[in-house]
């Protein structure tokens, strides 16, 4: 039964009760305390009044008044004596025996709020039945002070019995009040929040059913704000989810593909080398191009079943030709000084014979690939005449590539994921994968590619290489980073 009561208490509704209550018994002592003061107060001028009418009737008369008739107007009062002031005169009215010395002295015409809750409180605490003084202004303009003497063990009963009457009364209302809160945070916030974990709890069960994503209903302001931010965040969470599994289903199927497309290259690249003896001409010029596209595609197909295995290998890095491997880049992609005479497309290279950088060469081929790819199909959308440049320099810390077109821009929406798989594709059908890939190698070689601008007169991509080995091992997985740093220290100085 504790343990019950304990877990109560630890609830939101529990703890709400205790507040309740304890807040509405504070005010409930806030106003017994002066009620009492008040209820003391109001006790002594009644005494004062009664002592003036019996001390008026005995005034109305000329004659000496039978001790038994003052003793019993005295009582009635509830004083052993009353003085009058009038006309400047003081004067004993009526007197009986004082059972004990006068205690204290209380003017009722000096007392503001604060004397009578003290004075009040002093009765209350001393259970001894004393001889007070009290001083007050006569009733009715009946003269200018009126004085008694009485006991203050009828007062305290007195008090004692309101304040008993007070307390009953409030921790009733109290009862009622904490009651009728409780059911209404009950119904109005407790409810709805439970209701909100039992969505996070059903939700949690199955994230990847958009049927158990939250439907916001409550009209309180501050709880339909967070079933808005959870509504909003279970949709983008489910949404990731499916991706996610469609991305390891195509992963999936990717692997097995590239694992027969592998065979199928390498079978295509004996019969390569077997050629590359021919004797013509032609042949000779065209075979080592042919061998480095099928070489290109075996290793890619082996780097896509490794990635299929969550490994992703380090870069290799050694010293580059920067301009050889960007003629290669556009010879590939048909853009090279043996193109079509039709073409709309030309492409510049702007880059020193003598710039070498650190990198994989294979992994910087697939980078400049994908952007100039990109370029090329923008350019040729817009069935209009249009320039690709690849241009490259180096500064104290870093390399940077950079690659341009004249085409139309990027739209709006691609801008947004731009580097984000199956979300940044610029054209009709694109899946996005080209800038994530290239973005992805870059930073294993602890660069960046960033967008420079994107507007009506083209696009400009910027590459930046790290020139430090510290750079390049820095943002690759843990288990990859010793591999990076062996390949680092093989390379030339």
């Amino acid at each position: 039964m504790a343990a019950t009561r304990g877990k109560f208490f630890k609830t939101l509704s529990g703890r709400f009760l205790l507040l309740t209550v304890a807040f509405v018994m504070l005010a409930e002592v806030l106003i017994f305390v002066p009620s009492i003061a008040r209820f003391r107060a109001d006790y002594l001028l009644s005494r004062l009044k009664d002592a003036q009418i019996a001390s008026l009737a005995l005034l109305t008369t000329d004659e000496t008044i039978a001790p038994d008739l003052e003793k019993e107007l005295l009582v009635n009062a509830g004083v052993f004596n009353v003085v009058l002031r009038r006309d400047e005169i003081r004067q004993l009215v009526l007197s009986s025996p004082i059972p004990a010395a006068v205690y204290e002295t209380y003017d009722l015409r000096l007392s503001g709020p604060w004397e009578l809750i003290r004075d009040a409180a002093q009765i209350l605490i001393d259970p001894m039945n004393r001889v007070i003084r009290v001083i007050g202004n006569p009733v009715q303009q009946g003269g200018l002070l009126i004085e008694v003497t009485l006991e203050t063990g009828p007062l305290r009963v007195a008090m004692l019995d309101y304040g008993v009457r007070i307390l009953l009364l409030s921790a009733l209302i109290s009862a009622v009040t904490a009651l009728l809160l409780f059911i209404a945070v009950q119904r109005m916030l407790v409810a709805p929040i439970r209701r909100v974990v039992q969505h996070m709890q059903t939700y949690a069960e199955a994230p990847e059913d958009a049927r158990r994503i939250i439907d916001p209903t409550s009209t309180v302001t501050e709880l339909r704000a967070a079933e808005d931010a959870m509504q909003s965040m279970q949709t983008q969470l489910t949404n990731a989810l499916r991706q996610k599994e469609r991305l390891a289903q195509l992963g999936g199927a990717v692997a097995k593909i590239s694992h027969d497309l592998r065979n199928i290259l390498t079978t295509a690249q004996l019969f390569a080398d077997r050629i590359e003896s021919s004797g013509d001409p032609m042949v000779a010029r065209a075979v080592p191009k042919l061998v480095s596209s099928i070489s290109r595609a075996v290793n890619l197909c082996e780097a896509t079943l490794t990635f299929g295995k969550a490994e992703e290998p380090p870069p290799r890095l050694e010293r580059v030709a920067l301009a050889r491997l960007a003629e290669d880049v556009i010879e590939a992609e048909g853009l090279g000084a043996e193109q079509t005479p039709a073409s709309l497309v030309t492409c510049i290279i702007d880059i020193l014979p003598t710039l070498t950088v650190r990198a994989d060469g294979e992994q910087l081929f697939r980078v400049l690939s994908n952007l100039v790819r990109n370029a090329k199909q923008a350019l040729e959308a817009t069935a209009k005449e249009g320039t690709i440049e690849i241009s490259a320099g180096e500064d104290e810390a870093d390399w940077w590539i950079r690659v341009g077109d004249t085409g139309p821009g990027l739209p709006a929406k691609a801008k947004e994921h731009l580097f984000a798989a199956f979300q940044g594709g610029a054209r009709k059908g694109g899946t996005g994968l080209g800038l994530a890939i290239a973005s992805e190698l870059v930073k294993g070689h602890g660069g960046k590619l960033d967008l420079m601008r994107s507007d009506s007169e083209g696009t400009e991509f910027l590459i930046r290489l790290p020139k430090t080995v510290h750079e390049i091992v820095h943002d690759l997985p843990l288990q990859t980073r010793a591999g990076a740093a062996k390949s680092a220290s093989m390379m030339d100085p």
